[in-house]
């Protein structure tokens, strides 16, 4: 557990910079936690005990400049505190140690095997994620889970994280309009939650799926309607009345 040596007054959020106003290196930093967190507000869109934060300053001390990963989630904080919504991570005010954090490695190495995965051991964080699409030899993705203090690397693709109730993984996709490996979030089984496009295309397809269905119900009626009046017809040439039968 972290244990803070902090001065008796304790700056807010708002008070604090909301990021160490580094730009991102590539654009997947930006896209890959984005897309993370777009599957959580659908998936989690009831529950308002999760917070997702993409390129977001973590304070841990109020004289110390702020970790920034390219993304993080907690549990069991507030989701809106008020519409103006987070500018920062403030640990003193969340009161709530962040469960996982994600690194995005891109073509500049910014020590995401070393010295960022000994700080994020040292506050504790429970799952510390890194993905590089760039590795060749090593398994692009690494997962790490802390254990009695020290991160151990996870196996598998996905990955599950019981305290979160989600697996992470990554595979070939679509997102964007771009076609490559992303990374994803998958249930225990290993099936792949879809992406908003991927819900909204199924929601389509379910649409356009019904509509053809009263449309062929509506040609069924239309077919039973007809047959029944030819059988009328054929009655009355007989000189049957076909309205005096049962």
């Amino acid at each position: 557990m972290l244990e803070y040596n902090l001065p008796r007054y304790l700056p807010s959020g708002e008070e604090l910079p909301d990021s160490d106003d580094t730009p991102v290196d590539n654009e997947l930093q930006e896209l890959i936690p984005g897309l993370l967190k777009a599957i959580l507000l659908i998936l989690w869109s009831e529950r308002m005990d999760w917070f997702f934060g993409v390129d977001m300053g973590i304070y841990y001390h109020p004289d110390e400049p702020p970790i920034v990963p390219d993304g993080f989630l907690s549990l069991g904080v507030e989701r809106f505190y008020d519409e103006e919504l987070r500018p920062s991570y403030v640990l003193w005010d969340e009161n709530v140690i962040p469960t996982l954090v994600l690194e995005v490695v891109s073509q500049n190495y910014r020590k995401e095997y070393s010295q960022k995965l000994n700080e994020y051991e040292a506050l504790g964080i429970l799952y510390y994620v890194i993905y590089s699409s760039r590795r060749r030899r090593k398994p692009r993705l690494e997962v790490y889970k802390l254990v009695n203090g020290k991160y151990q690397l996870q196996s598998g693709n996905p990955v599950w994280l019981s305290e979160i109730g989600l697996g992470i993984g990554c595979e070939r996709g679509n997102y964007c309009g771009v076609t490559r490996e992303w990374l994803y979030w998958y249930d225990e089984e290993g099936k792949r939650y879809p992406t908003p496009e991927e819900q909204i295309k199924q929601a389509q397809q379910l649409a356009e799926l019904a509509q053809q269905q009263a449309q062929q119900a509506v040609r069924l009626a239309q077919q039973e309607a007809k047959r029944a009046q030819q059988l009328a017809e054929q009655l009355r040439a007989l000189g049957i009345d076909p309205d005096t039968l049962d």
